[in-house]
């Protein structure tokens, strides 16, 4: 491709560009990075901080983190660290001075600039549902295997929602497309159908190497250009207790040298994978975390990362994890105090254990995203369709979960709250007076189209007129909206260029046969 064609820079795309006998599908807010202004909720004091950061220090200290990476090994021998074997103890004020390299903010640019995203500080972003290898719908009627084409509606509901602010991992596993050219077919579709930052899997040199070629082909950037900044992102988790493996410490330190951002996320269930304390349960996720990001700091001071919570519980009557569950939403605040205490961006998560778009799945949904908000969370992963504990992606669970991130984020918008003369509307009450109402007053009128949040999916009507309008529940009103999208989407534009050098390089790599697998 040449300089010239290379130095263009495509992008733009409507977010939400459905549209349905010349309206649009649903009236969605506009694109935005919602800000939490909100004082975050911290269940612990000054002395409860100090001792699970004692506590993660200590693990390090004494016992250690078990590494199988080999060049993840070398680099801590290097930095002085003691290596026996696969265990790395590593000494406190080594990994402080690792951890104030970390950026507290730092933003990630996709081949569309004006969705660029900043992580950190007060921004709360989030994302679509990631890598289960199921799906549901109300039109299938069943939970079935995951399809490439269930993935890519999945991906144009992650481009149409402007509340959806980053694209993650698949959000179904496409099983019909082999494992060794997954990656290539998926993130092609995703360059393709959506212009917002995307993910890449650390899961061997190929696949992640091959997801960042394609990212700085989309985005028409020379390996110059691309190594500057972020343009995209992964994230590992630690192989709880105590690990982490070969393939995702091998990605992200692929990740950092090339200037892209990383997320570490363990993966920890108190009376399981951690101590049945919530406590316990953080002090170990801490660990577990920032041993990783130290020595990634290590490797490139300055290196974009950010602290990721997955603590929950299990079930002590089938094992099974729960999630949405009040330890999970106090696991979520203290890791958010952490994450401060640290001066590190936070990952959390939108999930729930419920099997199907019901009450269920709604209620520890917003359990899990408020937890974020009250946490002071920066990126939320699974935001949108998640079920069954990340085992099922579902149209109508992602289009219902946009709802309640709408009102979260019209929740944060500063406009909500004023106390200028015409938010107090002292006059407003003085026309009114004790007998009126103020449904006719100037001051309503000039304000009611803007004044309150308006819903795409739920029903506000009376139990009588919702009944004379078809009886309608709401996963089936999520479902019509779901295929409305879907039949009338369009995809952002990318240059003709672009497009062709994405299929070359797919085809070039698929000849070569891709990443290995084990079957």
């Amino acid at each position: 491709m040449s300089d010239t064609a290379r130095s263009r820079r495509r992008g733009g795309g409507r977010a939400g560009a459905a549209t349905r006998r010349g309206t649009a599908v649903i009236e969605q807010m506009p694109w935005r990075l919602p800000v939490n202004t909100d004082r975050p909720t911290e269940p612990l004091g000054p002395e409860g901080v100090q001792a699970i950061h004692d506590g993660a220090m200590r693990i390090l200290e004494d016992i250690g983190i078990e590494f199988l990476n080999e060049e993840a090994l070398a680099l801590f021998k290097e930095a002085g660290c003691t290596v026996n074997g696969t265990n790395v103890r590593m000494g406190r004020d080594w990994v402080m001075e690792m951890l104030a390299h970390a950026p507290a903010q730092f933003d990630i640019t996709p081949r569309n600039p004006d969705r660029k995203i900043t992580i950190g500080g007060k921004h709360i972003l989030f994302g679509n549902v990631s890598s289960p290898p199921n799906y549901f719908d109300l039109e299938i009627g069943k939970k079935v295997s995951g399809n490439r084409n269930q993935c890519a509606n999945l991906l144009r509901l992650t481009q149409y929602f402007n509340c959806i602010h980053f694209a993650g991992g698949y959000p179904v596993e496409p099983v019909d497309v082999h494992a060794s050219v997954r990656h290539l077919d998926v993130v092609y579709d995703k360059m393709i159908l959506t212009d917002k930052v995307a993910h890449a899997y650390s899961l061997g040199k190929e696949r992640v190497e091959d997801v960042m070629e394609m990212v700085k082909i989309a985005g028409g950037l020379t390996e110059e250009e691309f190594a500057a900044k972020p343009h995209m992102y992964t994230n590992i988790n630690s192989t709880s207790p105590l690990k982490h493996d070969v393939p995702m410490i091998d990605g992200c330190l692929r990740c950092v040298r090339r200037g892209q951002a990383v997320v570490v996320t363990p993966f920890t269930l108190a009376g399981a994978m951690a101590p049945v304390t919530m406590s316990g349960a953080v002090t170990l996720s801490i660990a577990e975390a920032i041993s990783a990001i130290a020595l990634f700091q290590y490797v490139r001071p300055g290196a974009a990362c950010v602290i990721g919570t997955f603590t929950s519980n299990v079930d002590m009557k089938s094992g099974a994890p729960a999630f949405g569950t009040p330890e999970y939403m106090r696991a979520t605040q203290m890791t958010g105090q952490m994450a401060r205490f640290y001066g590190l961006p936070m990952r959390s998560s939108g999930v729930c254990a419920a099997n199907v778009p019901d009450g269920q799945a709604m209620w520890e949904t917003s359990n899990s995203l408020w937890a974020s908000v009250q946490s002071g969370t920066n990126v939320v992963y699974h935001a949108a369709g998640w079920l069954e504990g990340g085992l099922i992606a579902s149209p109508e669970k992602f289009v219902m979960d946009c709802e309640v991130l709408q009102m979260i984020q019209r929740y944060l918008e500063p406009e909500v709250i004023g106390t200028g003369p015409d938010d107090i509307a002292i006059d407003a009450i003085k026309e009114v007076g004790p007998n009126g109402h103020f449904f006719g007053i100037q001051h309503t009128q000039d304000r009611y189209e803007d004044a309150f949040y308006q819903p795409f999916v739920s029903d506000w009507r009376n139990f009588e007129a919702w009944e004379v309008a078809g009886g309608i529940w709401t996963a089936e009103r999520a479902h019509r909206t779901f295929k409305d999208i879907i039949a009338q989407f369009e995809e952002p534009p990318m240059d003709i260029a672009i497009k062709e050098e994405l299929t070359a390089f797919v085809d070039r790599r698929k000849a070569e046969g891709g990443a290995p697998t084990d079957f």
